[in-house]
């Protein structure tokens, strides 16, 4: 190794260099696992053709290589040049450093580089849990109390029927606060819940181990599956017991202050039962009893509670095909009016699919196959709140070994067609501007465009699941470089992480509770033209609109169907660190 005495005179020039300029290298800013792919990007113009790796204390030079070829970005007026140091594999604490730019941020290569975040990321659930106080000693300086018990819950006017009139008073306690708001609704939990349990029957092995210190964390069931089930309850109480339909929402008539969940008080209520919400339901119990039924001993009758409240959703929906949920058309019937989040959906041939492929997969009966057979042909999309057609297909590639033999030939065809998404996902990604398969195309950069990145890593690992293909599963890592730091903005997305991370969440008790650093684990909506929040944006492009402000929810909120992708990838490249042949050979 060489001094690199050059460089240390560069590095204390950082003051004469603008914000962005400091900020040039974009990297994973946790860093990389040794046999990894190493990937950083350089976001400004640099006349110098080499990069080196230096260690933290930036005093010997330990690699060097040549930045790659200047890239225009299609979604922004930036220019990079990729930093390519893959071959480079002991595990150490490091910096890159580019004359003329200040050193990028001090990063690790380590066999467990990564094992922080897939912790943190599923950690963040048990921050958002609503009815029960947070103890210090799970949640340490982010312990509080206890908001919403939601023991005497209204039952709204769109709600009522003849068993439970408008105006009876349900318990519908537990569950997740949604989002940077504290009202709990179904269809989100429906992706939500469903990603996570998906999570774990892919890995089970690993997730077995993986405590994240919750008061659930001495028994012996899974934590993932602990905080699954503290939503799923929740989600029960949200099934009418007269007639299997599922209620959309519980939540304040209107959405409350940026306070502590103790401190408000207002009238909680049920809102409308519909389709998709139900449907969304369904699939969720089916799954989690055909997981429950394997861990009868741990968790006696669970698998068939979950099976009898899911037929019942099913027969409900059947009933009532097509009921939307439209709040427009609520509040002009009812009183109070709700102006909390819709989550409304017209169209449900996604929800079908889901919730038949999960209740076949428990029990294959016909009703549930003619349903599939007649929805397989679906255009397969990345998932979201009001599409949730993957999930189906994940599903049945998934346990592909136990469906019967007259729909094995379907199931082959979702296999190809699941490579073919993946490889529309993939191509072109080497010619990228920050070399990554999110960003592609400007339509990635939308309301939550970080679950676009967390779920586009979602159907990659379930690629490389079913072919073993190297690339995809670099690709799902270059995603997750991608919200860790490698991307046009600079920032690292997740909460609690990294070395210039999201402060500032529209989420209200990071806001209100007085502790400078947010609450951990959480991601950050991401990059979004649309700016709904009316906010004032000092970049606008597709790839830079983000504002680490918590009024900017439009970039910056938080959600639990943003989250639940990323326990998933992150969990996944945590689990097969040791397994995925990283080598180039």
């Amino acid at each position: 190794m060489r001094k690199i005495f050059l460089f240390t005179a560069i590095f204390h020039t950082l003051s004469s260099f603008g914000q962005d300029s400091a900020n040039a290298i974009r990297l994973n800013q946790l860093g990389f696992y040794p046999m990894a792919p190493k990937i950083a990007v350089l976001a400004a113009a640099a006349p110098e053709q080499k990069f080196f790796i230096v260690t933290a204390s930036r005093t010997d030079t330990v690699f060097s290589g040549q930045l790659g070829p200047e890239k225009q970005s299609l979604n922004s007026s930036a220019k990079t040049r990729v930093i390519d140091f893959s071959t480079f594999h002991t595990a150490g604490n490091y910096r890159i450093a580019i004359a003329g730019f200040p050193s990028s941020y001090t990063f690790s290569i380590n066999p467990e580089v990564l094992h922080s975040v897939a912790l943190s990321s599923l950690k963040g659930f048990y921050y958002i849990r609503s009815g029960m106080p947070l103890e210090k000693q799970y949640a340490g300086k982010w312990a509080r109390a206890a908001g919403h018990p939601d023991n005497a819950v209204i039952v709204h006017g769109s709600a009522a029927d003849n068993k439970r009139p408008e105006g009876t008073v349900i318990p519908t306690p537990g569950g997740w606060y949604d989002a940077g708001d504290y009202n709990k609704y179904v269809v989100n939990s429906g992706i939500s819940t469903g990603t996570l349990l998906s999570a774990f029957e892919d890995f089970s092995h690993y997730f077995d181990t993986l405590r994240t210190n919750i008061p659930e964390s001495a028994d012996k069931v899974p934590d993932i599956i602990n905080e699954v089930l503290y939503n799923l309850r929740w989600m029960m109480s949200m099934q009418d017991p007269g007639d299997g339909g599922v209620y959309n929402k519980c939540t304040n008539a209107a959405f409350d202050g940026m306070v502590m969940p103790d401190v408000t008080k207002l009238p909680r209520f049920v809102v409308q039962k519909g389709t998709a919400a139900t449907l969304d339901f369904a699939a969720v119990m089916a799954q989690c009893a055909r997981i429950a039924r394997k861990m009868d001993r741990q968790l006696p009758g669970l698998a068939d509670s979950c099976r009898r409240a899911a037929e019942r959703a099913w027969d409900w929906a059947v009933q009532h095909p097509a009921q939307e949920y439209n709040q427009d058309e609520i509040n002009r019937k009812f009183t109070p009016k709700i102006t909390t989040g819709g989550y409304g959906d017209r169209h449900f041939d996604d929800e079908w699919y889901w919730a038949a492929t999960e209740l076949f997969l428990f029990n294959h009966a016909p009703r549930y196959r003619d349903t599939i057979l007649r929805h397989v042909s679906q255009s397969l999309s990345i998932p979201s709140w009001n599409n949730v057609n993957m999930l189906a297909v994940y599903s049945l590639v998934r346990n592909r070994e136990v469906v019967p033999a007259d729909m094995q030939e379907a199931v082959k065809l979702l296999e190809h067609r699941l490579l073919v998404f993946a490889d529309s996902l993939t191509a072109g990604q080497e010619s990228s501007a920050f070399h990554t398969v999110m960003g592609r195309s400007p339509r990635d950069f939308t309301w939550g465009s970080n679950s676009t990145a967390a779920n586009q890593g979602v159907a990659l690992v379930n690629a490389w699941l079913l072919s073993h293909n190297k690339k995809y599963m670099d690709a799902a890592l270059g995603n997750l470089d991608y919200l860790l730091g490698r991307n046009a903005t600079g920032y690292c997305f997740v909460t609690g992480t990294g070395t210039r991370s999201t402060l500032h969440p529209h989420h209200r008790p990071s806001v209100a509770d007085g502790i400078e650093d947010p609450v951990p684990g959480l991601l950050a909506g991401g990059p979004n033209p649309g700016r709904q929040d009316k906010s004032i944006y000092r970049f606008t492009e597709p790839e830079t609109a983000y504002l680490d402000s918590s009024p900017a929810y439009a970039s910056n909120e938080i959600a639990i169907n943003w989250n639940a992708p990323l326990v998933y990838l992150a969990n996944a490249i945590e689990a097969m660190r040791y397994s995925i042949p990283y080598d180039k050979h």
